[in-house]
């Protein structure tokens, strides 16, 4: 079953996050992931979004997208990460 990795970024650095979305990309499809939603533009139209972006990555299943978050490849791109957006990180199975 697919599972889906659900990402809000509230921007920090925004020269930071290119470089870091150029590399964890590579990481992402390396372990069988594709990017469904990349939105620069988020409305909230119920409730509070306090985030600028949203990105959604769909896996195979729970396990690929777990071993993309874990493997040592991304992990090593998690301080880049940190200087360019605060973001939050949600799996779900679909």
């Amino acid at each position: 079953m697919a599972a889906y990795v659900a990402i809000e970024v509230k921007l920090k650095n925004p020269e930071k996050l290119k470089a870091y979305s150029q590399a964890a990309g590579k990481t992402v499809t390396t372990h069988g992931g594709n990017f469904s939603i990349r939105a620069a533009f988020v409305e909230a139209l119920a409730g509070n979004a306090d985030y600028d972006r949203f990105v959604m990555i769909e896996f195979p299943d729970t396990e690929a997208a777990r071993t993309w978050y874990q493997s040592p490849e991304y992990q090593a791109l998690i301080p880049m990460r940190e200087e360019g957006a605060d973001m939050t990180f949600s799996l779900i199975e679909g």
